[in-house]
């Protein structure tokens, strides 16, 4: 499997969300997060940002989906890059009030370093959360 294939399963995995039990056979040992977004500022690992991602897409917006717009590689810094919306609706538990039934649908991006052995070792999530909370009604 090349980089960028193991990069897409890695992203599908992510985005099921199947956390870090469906993921992480994508990614290397130690990966690291990052993203300049509130509710993610203190995720320091992929396996934590996988696991937020199966809490919010399994529980707090049951049944969230994304629509991916692009996607592409770069052999020379060997990352992958993805362009989607999330949508999804809060209707369960979790999030700081109780479910609002109001919806987002939020534009982010991953920038997904692949290492050596063509797994995930590093992150970057990239996305107006402000934005998604509006629309969720949570700010």
């Amino acid at each position: 499997m090349t980089a960028f294939e193991n990069a897409n399963k890695f992203f599908e995995a992510c985005e099921a969300p199947s956390g870090w039990e469906g993921c992480q056979s994508y990614v290397a040992d130690n990966a690291t997060f990052t993203a300049q977004s509130e509710p993610l500022a203190e995720l320091t690992s992929v396996e934590e940002y996988c696991e937020w991602m199966m809490q919010v897409g399994r529980v707090t917006l049951a049944g969230a989906t994304y629509d991916l717009h692009s996607s592409s590689y770069d052999e020379a810094t060997r990352t992958a890059i993805f362009f989607a919306t999330f949508n999804g609706k809060h209707t369960g538990e979790g999030g700081p009030v109780p479910p609002t039934n109001k919806e987002t649908h939020t534009h982010y991006v991953y920038a997904v370093t692949m290492d050596a052995d063509d797994k995930v070792s590093h992150l970057t999530k990239i996305w107006n959360a402000p934005w998604a909370l509006k629309e969720l009604g949570w700010m």
